[in-house]
């Protein structure tokens, strides 16, 4: 009788990985790679802070895709006969003056939540990239004119400006991560400019093009990737900026339309019972503070891991 076979790779194999990863001399530029994102993950593990920020993250993305099996309803059928009911074994959060079950509206608007940072992320980094690094290349009368078209967007405060583009676009959710977007992407064009002045006249960028190397190559493969660091840290701090500011817009009524239950219309739907029926909108109000956090001290983990300036200070 044979004996069981082991599918284990055993602590032999994970010594060989973890050898493989910290080796000083790197075979491939795969390898060299993979390092550099294990190195991060190690410092960036030993902040507690970062970690409870990676944690809220990674929860709200699993509540997101868990939805469907975490909530009992949609949360957008009324219930008349369960109005302004207290937190209870059957209902968490309460209910709000519809009947809905509020921990299932917060749970399916999570993923509204995930929606909106998500599309904006999409949108912003590489608009603001291509701006910046060509405006930081290829100086001139092109930075001149990428640059003062910058400033005009970053002279406006980003919820007014926000209101107005919703206002002539109409309002709807879509328009709302519109608006955000083209009010977001100024600073990264700044960021990526800034990277750029720093590094367009280094070895490499003059080997390169004495080899004949296209502006667009330049650009593309040696510029845009070492700006990538700094435009990611910028984007997690601004996640909670965008959260408010698609909350801002849906307690105005601008952003995602009933009965969506997106967190800043359930706050502004709930606002006149906040002394007597508390939880409808306080509840809504702590799940927005609450992923805003999260964001903000992800945000810092990672410049800590991704900016070396930033530890030495």
């Amino acid at each position: 009788m044979s004996a069981p076979v082991d599918l284990d790779p055993g602590p032999a194999a994970r010594r060989g990985l973890r050898a493989w990863l910290l080796s000083p001399t790197p075979q491939s530029a795969w390898q060299a790679r993979c390092q550099r994102t294990y190195i991060g993950w190690l410092a960036f593990r030993t902040n507690p802070i970062a970690m409870a920020g990676l944690i809220i993250i990674v929860g709200l993305v699993l509540v997101a895709i868990f939805a469907p099996w975490i909530t009992a309803s949609d949360g957008l059928s009324p219930e008349l006969s369960n109005r302004l009911q207290p937190a209870s074994a059957e209902h968490w959060f309460g209910t709000d003056q519809l009947g809905r079950d509020i921990f299932d509206r917060i749970i399916w608007g999570s993923r509204i939540t995930l929606y909106i940072v998500g599309l904006v992320a999409v949108i912003v980094v590489p608009i603001g990239l291509a701006i910046g690094v060509i405006a930081g290349y290829l100086g001139g009368w092109v930075d001149n004119v990428l640059m003062r078209i910058t400033d005009i967007f970053l002279a406006f405060p980003r919820l007014i400006l926000a209101l107005a583009l919703v206002a002539a676009l109409g309002a709807s959710l879509e328009n709302a991560v519109l608006a955000i977007a083209l009010t977001t992407w100024s600073p990264y064009a700044r960021i990526a400019r800034a990277e750029v002045l720093t590094i367009r006249k280094a070895d490499f960028i003059m080997a390169a093009q004495a080899q004949g190397a296209s502006t667009f190559r330049i650009l593309l493969r040696h510029i845009t990737p070492l700006c990538l660091a700094s435009v990611i840290v910028r984007l997690t701090l601004d996640m909670a900026g965008i959260i408010l500011t698609a909350a801002g817009l849906g307690f105005l009524g601008l952003g995602a339309q009933p009965p969506t239950p997106e967190w800043g219309a359930m706050i502004s739907n709930g606002r006149q019972l906040l002394l007597d029926q508390w939880w409808v909108p306080t509840v809504p109000g702590i799940a927005i503070l609450i992923v805003s956090l999260g964001f903000c001290l992800l945000g810092d983990g990672l410049r800590d891991v991704l900016d070396p300036k930033s530890a030495d200070q």
